[in-house]
């Protein structure tokens, strides 16, 4: 059998906000970390029947740059809710609420660029 490890390293600053996300895994060399703005790392505990969930983000991370993180996180946990599932119904509500949300995110941020003009 095969094991993986992933190594996430997060450097803070003085009031311990990240300034910096970097992860690397044993699948890949060690000289070869990655950088990350920001991370949403979550597991299911079985036993206690909730989720545990660490998000991070640095400070360098725009609005914009949030609201596709999160659209394309919504639309990766539709596909693997449906993979896991099944439900086609509800990967498509899942589907359509990230599109909203981005559709509207979109809209937010062309609204607050026009007011700082």
């Amino acid at each position: 059998m095969k094991q993986s490890s992933i190594d996430i390293d997060i450097v803070l600053d003085a009031e311990k906000v990240p300034e910096q996300i970097s992860w690397s895994t044993t699948d890949i060399p060690a000289d070869k970390k990655k950088k990350a703005k920001a991370m949403i790392l979550s597991f299911w505990d079985g036993e206690d029947k909730t989720a545990l969930r660490i998000d991070l983000w640095t400070k360098d991370m725009m609005v914009d740059e949030m609201s596709d993180f999160f659209y394309q996180t919504f639309m990766t946990l539709s596909e693997t809710y449906g993979r896991a599932t099944r439900q086609t119904e509800l990967v498509n509500d899942m589907k359509k609420f990230a599109k909203d949300f981005y559709d509207k995110s979109r809209e937010l941020q062309l609204k607050d660029d026009k007011m700082k003009l």
